[in-house]
This record gives structure tokens, C-alpha cells and sequence, in this order.
């Protein structure tokens, strides 16, 4: 890894990501001194404009930035870094500088939790979500093992679309039995990760 830092004024910037929820956190720079150093320590250090001196993140607050990759990109003038956030990353307290909550996303997955819960929380005559939710856990337990059931016996011929589309079924109704115990996707994932360790 071959950093140019000639091009502005000795600073390169450094783009940080959480290396696990892929979110962006903060934009900082670094002086050759100041990427050396994150390799070294493994915790993000930047070259501060203001204070003109190295300012490793979190040196104060403890909410440092383990580095877990550090990524070059094409025209080797600005750095991804992946780390692992030890608590709030900006100065103000929240998850990153553009004030996002740092949790795990999921695609249309995360969209399709959002509309259920909406269902479950506003109940409309119109929605199948809001009608299996007021006939309660147990029904809503069923539908899941009956779409379980449908899958299995999909799985074992060779029409695909029918496959998927239980194995869609069986997912939609796992996402609503989850929000009727309350609990999300990203508390499965977390269960996982730690199983992966």
C-alpha cells in the first residue's frame, strides 16, 4: 500500500466505516506519520487541522476506532478504513457525524420490518398483516410451520418457482413472528455473530 501523500498539502482523507454494519461514521485525515501510526496501534489516528498535532480518536473519550482493514482506493489519495467503534463516534454523542443510529441494515428486509411493525402498531381491515396479528401468537406461529411445511415438500421436486416463492412466504411470516415477540433481525444476527466466534 503506496498512499500519496503529496497531492494535498501531506493530508489524505480517511473515510471510516464500521467494519460489521457497513455504516459510514466519520471523514477525518491522516499525515504519513499519522497513517504509520494507525497501522501500528491499530486504532485510528488522524492528523488534526485545527490542534496541528496527531489526535488519535478516543484518546480522551475512550471511544476509540479499532482498525479491522485499511483499503486504498484507486487513485491511492484516500483511505476506507474499517474499524470497530468502543462507543459514540462524534463529539456530539451520536453514532456517527451525520447522526445515523449504527445498527445493522438489511436491505428490503429492514423495509419489509418497518412495514409490519406499522401494521401491527396501525390495524387495517385491508392489510393481511394487521388481520394475522389480531388472531394472535398462535395463529401466526402456525402460518410459520405450515410455510415451513410447504417449503420442505417444494424443496424436494425441481420447480423453482414455486420454491422460492415459499421460501419467501416462509420468511415473510418468520419476520411477522418475530415482531409479535418483539424482536428484529438484527437480534438474530447478533446471535449468530457470536456463534461465528
Amino acid at each position: 500500500m503506496s498512499p500519496d501523500f503529496t497531492k494535498q498539502n501531506g493530508l489524505v482523507p480517511a473515510v471510516i466505516q464500521d467494519y460489521e454494519t457497513q455504516k459510514v461514521l466519520m471523514l477525518g485525515y491522516m499525515n504519513q506519520e499519522a497513517f504509520e501510526k494507525t497501522k501500528s496501534e491499530k486504532k485510528v489516528t488522524f492528523y488534526s487541522r485545527s490542534k496541528n498535532r496527531l489526535w488519535t480518536k478516543g484518546e480522551e473519550s475512550g471511544n476509540f476506532l479499532e482498525v479491522k482493514e485499511i483499503m486504498l482506493d484507486c487513485d491511492a489519495d484516500t483511505f476506507l478504513i474499517k474499524a470497530k467503534p468502543h462507543g459514540p463516534v462524534c463529539h456530539t454523542g451520536s453514532d456517527s457525524c451525520w447522526k445515523e443510529n449504527n445498527h445493522s441494515h438489511f436491505g428490503f428486509f429492514s423495509t419489509l420490518e418497518s412495514i409490519i411493525e406499522d401494521r401491527k402498531n396501525h390495524f387495517s381491515d385491508t392489510s393481511y398483516v394487521s388481520q394475522l396479528f389480531s388472531k394472535g401468537l398462535n395463529k401466526i406461529a402456525q402460518k410459520v410451520g405450515e410455510e415451513a411445511v410447504e417449503l420442505v415438500i417444494e424443496a424436494k421436486d425441481d420447480n423453482e418457482i414455486l420454491f422460492l416463492n415459499e421460501a419467501a412466504d416462509l420468511l415473510f411470516h418468520y419476520l411477522i413472528l418475530l415482531k409479535a415477540k418483539g424482536y428484529n433481525l438484527e437480534k438474530i444476527e447478533h446471535i449468530l455473530k457470536e456463534r461465528n466466534r
